[in-house]
């Protein structure tokens, strides 16, 4: 048997320069890892919540509070415990919380303790990877590429959060990726080209962060960049959109305020069913609120045959959500992030369900993300079919392609083309 012989905590800083809680899991064979917690910055209101210090430090966002709970509160609990079953000691975390969020401890405290966990235990598998699949070819998930950012991620420049690429169409992940940040690299020239001159910069995920006039133009700029990258729209690379909905909504009304307008459900499914029409558009997330179900069913009867609806902010990686989403027939694909969860096992119960209902899953990282790589693992040992992590700009974001690229260089492995299918 092998147990958990020191627990450490501090107070680290993330991609956008906030703190969170990083935590170190020595085991008593001398196994260490240690795992940062990311963050979000448009957090739906049903996932894991995080705790934050408030007062003057780092402009209230500090977690000494939640790294003390790791010292106090956690570590005298799990110091000792049998680690050989990572899973174990996440049904022990969640025991040390009263809130079923995970707001007492911290949501960010709980994690970074499951994650560093998780990691020692697989230093002696080899990777995280191997620890969830020890035997038969890894599955290399099909990227989403990140190329033009608004919402929460670029100060709302446009509406929509993120407009990304999937290059459905690559034979292998190395010339996915390559086709990905050709599209991208050729948007920003096309920006250039268009006389915004802040295509140089980035958002918080590494994608383009420009003033255009409205929604359909990023559409439009993406397209035009796939086929100025020498890829056919459709055959070789697709949209994908996040419209982080829940962002939107004004009174009970979605308000596309770059465009002075304000829609209903319906109407806000129609906009993006013509949208659908005139551009490759392979998947769309968060098309409507956290608690819309009625809308999101409508969504799905009306463009499910055709577009994966991704649930972000509907399903917050919570299971019980996910299998309401499957009775109401809301959505057909979901979004999962471990943090809002709150562990790692919580995180898998949710993609576990989604799959069994044969939904597509895609595995996300966080706008306040790290250097860390593990989300590449989890998607690779979890099987999941895509990852999301943000651009091909940006360390924290090139950390997890660059993993994915150690893997298929290493490890025997496949790749998995979109599951949607090429679009003709």
């Amino acid at each position: 048997m092998t147990t958990i012989a020191a627990v450490a905590a501090w107070e680290a800083l993330d991609s956008r320069g906030k703190p969170t809680v990083a935590v170190a899991v020595t085991l008593d064979d001398g196994s260490r890892a240690t795992a940062l917690a990311p963050s979000g910055a448009s957090a739906g209101s049903h996932e894991a919540r995080e705790l934050r210090d408030g007062g003057h430090r780092y402009r209230g966002a500090g977690v000494r509070q939640a790294v003390n709970h790791v010292i106090d509160r956690i570590a005298p609990r799990v110091v000792g415990a049998d680690a050989d079953e990572p899973a174990d000691i996440d049904a022990l975390l969640v025991t040390l919380d009263p809130r079923a969020d995970l707001g007492d401890l911290g949501a960010n405290a709980v994690l970074a303790v499951s994650l560093a966990t998780w990691r020692a235990v697989a230093r002696r598998r080899g990777s995280l990877a191997r620890l969830l699949q020890p035997e038969g070819a890894l599955l290399l998930p099909m990227p989403m590429v990140n190329v033009v950012s608004g919402g929460a991620h670029a100060g709302r420049l446009i509406d929509i959060q993120d407009v990304l690429v999937i290059p459905n169409g690559a034979p292998d992940f190395a010339t996915a990726l390559e086709w990905a940040s050709r599209v991208r690299a050729e948007a920003a020239v096309l920006a250039q080209e268009h006389g915004y001159e802040t295509a140089v910069l980035v958002a918080d995920e590494g994608g383009l962060g420009l003033p255009l006039p409205g929604n359909r133009a990023a559409l439009q700029l993406v397209a035009d960049a796939i086929e100025r990258a020498g890829l056919e729209p459709g055959r070789d690379a697709s949209i994908a959109l996040d419209l982080a909905a829940t962002q939107l909504v004004r009174d009970g009304l979605y308000e596309l305020a770059g465009e002075g307008r304000r829609l209903d459900s319906a109407a806000l499914v129609a906009e993006v069913a013509e949208w659908a029409d005139a551009f490759p558009i392979l998947s769309v997330e968060d098309l409507l609120g956290e608690d819309d179900w009625e809308g999101w069913s409508l969504a799905t009867a009306t463009l499910g045959d055709r577009v994966r609806l991704v649930g972000d902010d509907l399903f917050v990686t919570d299971p019980r959500r996910v299998e309401r989403g499957i009775l109401d027939r809301a959505a057909n694909a979901v979004l999962i992030k471990v943090n809002q969860s709150g562990t790692v096992s919580g995180a898998f119960a949710a993609l576990t369900r989604a799959r069994a209902a044969g939904w597509d899953t895609i595995v996300s990282a966080r706008s306040g993300d790290t250097e860390q790589s593990w989300l590449a693992d989890l998607a690779v040992g979890w099987s999941a079919g895509q990852i999301k992590v943000g651009s091909t700009h940006r360390s924290e974001r090139t950390a997890k392609w660059n993993r994915l690229l150690e893997l298929e260089a290493t490890e025997k492995t496949v790749f998995a083309r979109s599951p949607m299918g090429v679009r003709r």
